[in-house]
């Protein structure tokens, strides 16, 4: 779940034309709607959220209040972003970088909540019979991984625990598809990469993980709001959070039920979901201070690559108190 928002990325345009696209639709909707009063607006990747979606949960804490949700699902987390920016959107999934570039670009978002740590869910892998090895082997190697995306910080982090810097690697910026059609062909010596293509990838491509983000980066989920929804509408993220650590809770509890829903949301065979699951720590609540200072890390880390045009100070990001 998670996505480059990088200027230098040509989806981007793409990105703005959706978003652009759900704004012109938006207009038509009576005026009630789309200053938000009566309508919470959800934005979602396949995942978390559709399950919460299928389940109804959600409306049912909120009709008490008046509130009535529609949803609309998007490829990626840079497009929720985007239809934020526009106004088309209240809420929103992203992983943990897509954020800092939009924040970067002045999108009025603020973090209304974040999963636990899920360092399992993103690696570096290799093909089965490569002579890597160990983390020092990728010096000089090509390495595939999403340009602006959380295993790109991951990355700079993983070389630097095992003494390489960020430049000794000869990076190869590619999306996760095309990713994952160089590795299969050999074009690539590794390739950094996130549930559920990283389980795909050791199911169907029978690659070999070579390290995981275990002791190096958190990499959380993120849920997003505007400042404006924040401050209007604290009980109804409030809510929301609530309904969406209830579903995380049952997916530990039920991993067999949820990865048959899972796969069938996400088109994936069960033996792949299953696999994504088993390295899944649930939970989401709130974003604390220090939860921000992890972002702050980040959006540190991709001013000094240049990633970014500005530094950041995210200090501001937190909603009000939920």
């Amino acid at each position: 779940m998670s996505s480059s928002f990088s200027p230098f990325s040509a989806n981007r345009r793409q990105a703005l034309a959706a978003a652009l696209a759900l704004a012109g639709s938006a207009a038509s909707l009576p005026s009630w709607a789309q200053k938000n009063d009566k309508v919470f607006r959800i934005g979602h990747q396949k995942g978390w959220l559709s399950l919460l979606k299928a389940r109804g949960t959600l409306e049912k804490r909120l009709a008490p209040l008046g509130i009535s949700v529609t949803w609309t699902e998007f490829n990626a987390g840079p497009v929720q972003l985007e239809a934020l920016n526009v106004g088309s959107i209240d809420f929103g999934d992203v992983g943990e970088a897509p954020p800092i570039f939009a924040q970067a670009a002045g999108a009025p978002l603020v973090y209304a909540g974040a999963t636990v740590p899920r360092p399992g869910v993103e690696a570096v892998v290799v093909p089965k019979d490569s002579p890597i090895r160990s983390v020092a082997d990728l010096k000089g190697k090509r390495v595939a991984y999403n340009k602006g995306s959380n295993v790109q910080y991951f990355l700079v982090k993983l070389l630097e625990k095992h003494g390489l810097k960020y430049s000794d690697v000869q990076s190869v910026f590619l999306a996760p598809p095309d990713a994952r059609a160089a590795f299969e062909k050999g074009a690539v010596d590794a390739w950094v990469i996130w549930d559920p293509f990283l389980a795909a990838a050791q199911k169907t491509l029978d690659a070999r993980l070579l390290a995981d983000a275990k002791g190096v980066v958190n990499n959380r989920a993120y849920y997003f709001t505007s400042r404006d929804f924040a401050t209007r509408h604290t009980d109804v993220l409030r809510i929301a959070i609530e309904e969406i650590n209830t579903i995380e809770q049952w997916i530990s509890k039920n991993k067999a039920a949820a990865a048959v829903e899972l796969s069938n949301v996400l088109g994936l065979d069960k033996s792949i979901t299953e696999l994504f699951l088993s390295r899944v720590a649930y939970g989401a609540a709130p974003v604390t201070r220090d939860i921000l200072a992890e972002q702050q890390s980040i959006a540190d880390t991709f001013f000094d690559l240049k990633l970014i045009p500005r530094k950041l100070n995210l200090l501001h990001a937190a909603p009000v108190d939920l």
